[in-house]
């Protein structure tokens, strides 16, 4: 049966914690000028529906560093920018290329993907979930700590597909979330009832400061993500409080680290001063994708 790697909640803590461990190996190779093509002769067909600077040059350069080679399409390069079915494209994709990445809107476009593909998907983004991020986060949260679980996370800001990734990665680790979402802009129902009945430790509240107090990890995004932006100036007065300042990461662990993945806007969602500042290792995290998606290709492919 053919694996997909659609959302976090699709693989157990243990699994999740083997690409873990087969990123921080495959980081230490490429550190070492250790080649490692275990991908060798292999192609990933790359769907941009959203545009993307790390995601694309992550997952091209990781296969390429694999011994494969990625083909990026764009609605302008595919059939599906002019109404091809997406179970047209997933059934002709899975006799060229060995796996897909596919960066779009709807979570639907890559489940049905997944559904008609022979081939694994790889969910490089859509508006529910981003879990690749997340993997990239974990392994810079781990590198840090050297473990996941047990840890408190703190979420201030859009409860996006960042945000859902990270109630999927609470349940998965074990590792204790608090979520500060102004009202009106809470993570998807579903996702949160999922994970508290799975028995994950986490909280939700309109106050950020409830949600950075003795954090670990304190993590944010844009408020107004891609397909977002006529609503920049509304959501700027809703969100007025929830940046991550000097003053809200001082109530957070003196240990404690700062991520962001970026594209950042400073002086909305995140100072300079806390982006520029002794706890951010969001350049680490950003790096860290490149080895994450290596690892999920690895997984998926051998």
């Amino acid at each position: 049966m053919t694996r997909h790697f659609l959302s976090l909640a699709d693989w157990t803590g243990e699994e999740l914690g083997g690409i873990l461990d087969l990123a921080a190996d495959l980081k230490n190779k490429q550190q070492q000028g250790e080649p490692h093509p275990l991908l060798a002769g292999k192609t990933l067909g790359m769907l941009f529906e959203k545009s993307s600077t790390r995601t694309r040059v992550s997952f091209e350069v990781g296969l390429t560093q694999l011994g494969g080679h990625a083909i990026f399409l764009s609605p302008r390069d595919t059939q599906i920018g002019r109404g091809e079915p997406i179970k047209d494209t997933a059934r002709v994709l899975s006799r060229y290329v060995d796996a897909v990445m596919v960066r779009t809107f709807a979570q639907e476009t890559v489940e049905e993907l997944a559904n008609w593909s022979t081939i694994p998907i790889i969910n490089g983004l859509t508006d529910l979930l981003h879990p690749c991020q997340l993997m990239a986060d974990l392994l810079t949260v781990k590198e840090r700590f050297g473990k996941v679980e047990g840890l408190k996370a703190a979420w201030v800001g859009d409860g996006n597909n960042m945000a859902n990734s990270w109630i999927n990665a609470a349940a998965a680790f074990g590792f204790k979330l608090a979520l500060a979402c102004p009202g009106g802009y809470n993570p998807d129902e579903k996702i949160l009832e999922d994970a508290r009945n799975s028995g994950a430790d986490i909280l939700l509240t309109e106050d950020p400061r409830e949600a950075v107090e003795s954090a670990d990890v304190v993590t944010t995004d844009v408020w107004a993500s891609m397909g977002q932006e006529e609503e920049q100036a509304k959501r700027e007065a809703d969100f007025q409080g929830f940046m991550v300042d000097e003053g809200l990461m001082n109530l957070s662990a003196e240990h404690s680290i700062f991520l962001h993945c970026l594209p950042a806007h400073r002086g909305e969602e995140v100072s300079e001063g806390v982006l520029e500042g002794p706890h951010s290792v969001v350049w680490d995290q950003a790096e860290n994708r490149l080895h994450a998606q290596k690892a999920i290709l690895a997984t998926l492919l051998t």
